[in-house]
Parts: structure tokens; sequence; C-alpha cells
């Protein structure tokens, strides 16, 4: 049978693990409030009313990419095109192309970052591997002047980053969605998490301090994880109702 990414891929490991996906979308969830073209996430009202669960809405998704067989990750891929389709068609405008990459490039950034935090460094041919299977992904959805390598996408997203970037009101509400959602406790983690991850240019936007608290911390998770204490701690910085989704995540 073949699959769209893989059975031996870096990639498996990445998405295969609770603790990394939730670096990866508190990552992602930092990027996406400051995104130029974030009035769009606005558009349907789903995301601020229920910002965690449009992220795991978005695991499952992804989960289906990396892990289904070839077709029925074409098949997810599609899904979220169509989505998106009719969005644009509710809306009577399109989506930015820029807006659909700075999308795919936050999941290859994050994917990276997030498990060399809690991992290992990746070799460049492990960083080009990552980068292979987003942009695959990206030429299913027909996206427009996407780097054939990952070498030659530095550069680009780089350049995303300066662009299409701003701190403005919706930046702000999304934050406090976030706090509404998590509670205050829980949001300091989210905050100091997304400084782990994040690139300079999302910290300058943020007014982020370039120290996280949770720094010190991560050895100590990364010992629990030996010990069989990961899976308490994740319980306790989630609230209940998506315990179970984060279990899901890692069978």
């Amino acid at each position: 049978m073949e699959f769209f990414v893989n059975q031996n891929s870096i990639v498996r490991e990445i998405w295969g693990k609770s603790d990394t996906v939730l670096f990866i979308f508190a990552g992602a969830s930092a990027e996406f409030a400051l995104n130029k073209a974030v009035d769009w996430l606005y558009f349907t009202g789903k995301l601020p009313s229920d910002p965690l669960g449009r992220l795991f809405s978005t695991v499952g998704y992804a989960k289906k990419i990396v892990f289904a067989p070839a077709a029925e990750a074409n098949k997810a891929i599609d899904m979220m095109s169509q989505i998106h389709q009719a969005v644009e068609k509710n809306r009577g405008t399109t989506i930015p192309d820029w807006a659909y990459r700075d999308v795919l490039f936050m999941l290859i950034h994050y994917s990276i970052a997030a498990y060399e935090l809690l991992e290992r460094k990746l070799s460049d041919p492990e960083k080009e591997e990552v980068y292979n299977v987003f942009y695959r992904v990206g030429l299913r959805m027909e996206l427009k002047a996407l780097p054939p390598t990952y070498s030659e996408w530095l550069p680009v997203r780089h350049q995303h980053l300066i662009e299409n970037l701003k701190k403005s009101h919706y930046t702000e509400d999304l934050f406090q969605q976030y706090k509404k959602h998590l509670g205050s406790l829980r949001y300091k983690v989210l905050v100091e998490g997304q400084k782990l991850v994040v690139p300079n240019r999302v910290k300058e936007l943020l007014g982020f301090s370039g120290f996280s608290l949770l720094a010190p911390m991560v050895p100590l998770y990364k010992y629990s994880r030996r010990v069989g204490l990961d899976g308490l701690i994740r319980g306790v910085l989630l609230p209940g109702k998506y315990r179970e989704e984060i279990r899901r995540i890692d069978n």
C-alpha cells in the first residue's frame, strides 16, 4: 500500500507525539494571530469562538495526511481546499495565495522547531524530508511559487515573516480568546511555550522577551517522558474536555 508519507519518515515521528504537536500549534497560534490575512479566520467566527477546538480539527487533518494511505491523504487535502473555497464563495473574494503559503510555511517551521526543542537537532536530509512532505501538500492544493527545496525555502520564509506579519486588533483579540478558553495559568504556559519555538520576528511583534520561563523546565519534561509522567503533566495543562483528544494523537 502506498502512503503519502513514508512509514519510516521523520515526519511520522514528529506528528506521532502529542507534546510535539502541541508545541507546533502553540507556535502557530502566535504567528497566526499576526498574519495580515487573519481576518479570514474571523469570517466564519469559528476560530475566536473555539480556538482549541479548531486546533484539534486541524490536527485531525494533519494526522490523516501524515499517517493515511496516499488516496485518503489526498482526499483530506482536497477537503481542506473545498472548505476554503466555500468560505471564499461566501465572502465573495479569494484568500491570497501568499496566505495559503504562510500556513504551509508555519507547519514546516514549527514541525522542525518543536521536534528540535523536545528531541534532538534534525539533520539536513531530515529537514528536507519535512519540507518535501508539506511541499507536496502545497502542490496538491495548487499553491503557486513554492520553492522546490528546503534550502531555497529558507530565504522565502524569512521574506514572508517580514512582509506578511503585523500586530493588529485581531492579534489582541485572538490572544484574549486564548486566555478566555485556557484560563490565566494555562494561558501563561502557552505564551512561555510560544517563546521557545517562534522566530525572532514574531517575538519582536508580540513584545515577547528573549527568555522563556519554561526553558529550564524542558530537560525536566524530557525526563518525565522517560518515567511515564508526561501524560499527567499534559493533563494538568489542558482543559479536561481536550484530554481525550491528546490521547488520540499519541495513539
